[in-house]
């Protein structure tokens, strides 16, 4: 029996392994972190660029995640040195999901070497489950988005249903599945920002080779359908204060444990990149001298790129609003246009003082933290979201792509935010309403009740003992059910 008392107190291990975005790296390292302070020892499996975005491992860690870094195939329909969606227009995303599904044979190889006891994983890995099986380990699937964009898709006899093509209408109305009133739902134009991401919905039957346009993309809603279904569980990072109807539906729609993970805030004193020491001291000084709570942080994630009318639009509200801003403006893909160009003619100078355009890296959690900050213009994707909650910061909601119109909906629903209204067909917005929402969000009086109820979500997204109360709960889970 004493024999085995050392493999019985041998320290979990758990490999982690994202899809290629930005937005799902940073939520699998937040949970690294969180179960590398746990104890438990971390492999965290992406690519060599990839792992290069991602912030240092905090000191203490070190000892616990290793990166572990897998090559991706270069496809030839991608530009030199792609590795993530950030580095190619919505339109190529299947190209680099082809690329993405090429690491399963060195995954394979890795975890058969290193037998870890859990691999926690993306919803693009739908043969990751198979692999994990034959392998004996057990495998889930964390879904880094918010539970009611998870109910929203559908079960996975839905998502797997190959008759089903899927159309706008279906997208843009109340699911069947969703037994509660909810204003969950697609506006037209987003669905439109939808489908360019999306393979076509009937490939070529007769190819099987892999090149150009016959390669045979997954639809996501395969992809999402096959995990969900092969995974022993799925994890959200949600809690039940924010979201309980929702993951109670999802426990129904998915017939196995959901397991809410909390928000994995956060840490201000971990946000040390060098990029971060170089630009806070200037961006601290202007934030110094500003009103508490006067000021409106804009940024809009690090995929969507403004077409120039929606930064025009975008630039003459926030002028006409009469308030302090700082908008982090990324740079367009192609093109190396400095900030005077792409603005309008002479708003600089009309601006100047009050309002900062800034086009590099910013430090967004010491930002948001700030106590001059009091509204954040966001494009809802759910990290950023929680990043501006944590710190009671009221919303100004502009989505852009993906599931963050529907990240919208559900804050507008839950009045932490006000979406500025657009052209359900296009998607256009005018400066006047941007002015007006900016407006209402931070001073007017009807804007009370949003900004009260913003405050109010640091109990729940800020609180450091709720979240680790829910790590907490995942890491039992892990120890009971370790093979």
């Amino acid at each position: 029996m004493d024999q085995q008392k050392p493999e019985l107190e041998k320290k979990l291990h758990v490999v982690l392994f994202p899809w290629l975005a930005i937005g799902h790296l940073i939520p699998f390292f937040h949970l690294s972190k969180a179960l590398a302070r746990k104890g438990i020892q971390i492999s965290f499996v992406s690519t060599p660029k990839n792992l290069q975005r991602i912030p240092k491992i905090p000191r203490g860690l070190s000892s616990f995640i290793n990166f572990v870094s897998l090559p991706l195939i270069h496809d030839e329909n991608l530009p030199e040195n792609a590795e993530s969606s950030t580095d190619i227009p919505i339109e190529k995303t299947q190209y680099l999901k082809k690329a993405f599904d090429g690491l399963e044979l060195p995954l394979t190889k890795f975890l058969e070497n290193s037998k870890p006891d859990f691999i926690v994983h993306d919803y693009a890995s739908y043969w990751l489950p198979k692999v994990s099986e034959k392998l004996g380990i057990s495998c889930m699937y964390f879904a880094v988005f918010t539970a009611s964009s998870m109910a929203f898709i559908g079960p996975p006899e839905v998502l797997m249903d190959e008759n089903r093509i899927l159309s706008p209408e279906d997208l843009t109305t109340s699911r069947k599945w969703i037994p509660f009133p909810s204003d969950m739902m697609y506006r037209h134009h987003e669905v439109v920002q939808y489908f360019k991401g999306a393979p076509p919905q009937e490939p070529d039957q007769d190819s099987h080779d892999h090149n150009d346009d016959k390669y045979k993309a997954v639809p996501d809603t395969r992809r999402f359908g096959v995990v969900i279904r092969d995974s022993d569980l799925v994890a959200v990072r949600s809690s039940s204060e924010f979201e309980s109807e929702w993951l109670n539906l999802l426990n129904q729609l998915y017939k196995k444990p959901v397991i809410p993970l909390g928000f994995l805030p956060p840490l201000v004193e971990h946000q040390h990149q060098e990029e971060d020491e170089k630009n806070w001291p200037e961006i601290k000084d202007w934030l110094d001298k500003q009103r508490g709570n006067s000021v409106v942080y804009v940024a809009l994630g690090t995929e969507a790129a403004l077409s120039q009318e929606q930064v025009n639009e975008l630039a003459i509200g926030l002028e006409s609003t009469g308030l302090p801003f700082f908008w982090v403006l990324r740079k367009p893909p192609t093109g190396s246009a400095s900030c005077s160009e792409l603005l309008p003619f002479g708003f600089e100078d009309r601006t100047r003082g009050r309002g900062v355009v800034y086009m590099k890296w910013v430090p967004q959690v010491k930002i948001l933290e700030h106590p001059s900050v009091g509204g954040f213009l966001t494009h809802c994707g759910y990290n950023s979201v929680i990043e501006g909650l944590a710190f009671g910061r009221v919303l100004i909601l502009l989505p852009m792509l993906n599931d963050q119109g529907l990240i919208a909906r559900l804050l507008a629903g839950k009045q932490v935010g006000i979406e500025i209204p657009r052209n359900e067909l296009d998607g256009s917005f005018s400066s006047k309403s941007v002015a007006e929402s900016v407006r209402v969000a931070m001073v007017e009086e009807e804007g009370n009740v949003f900004r009260n109820k913003a405050k109010e979500m640091t109990e729940t997204l800020g609180n450091r003992k709720l979240n680790d109360a829910y790590v907490n709960g995942f890491v039992r889970y892990l120890e009971q059910h370790r093979i």
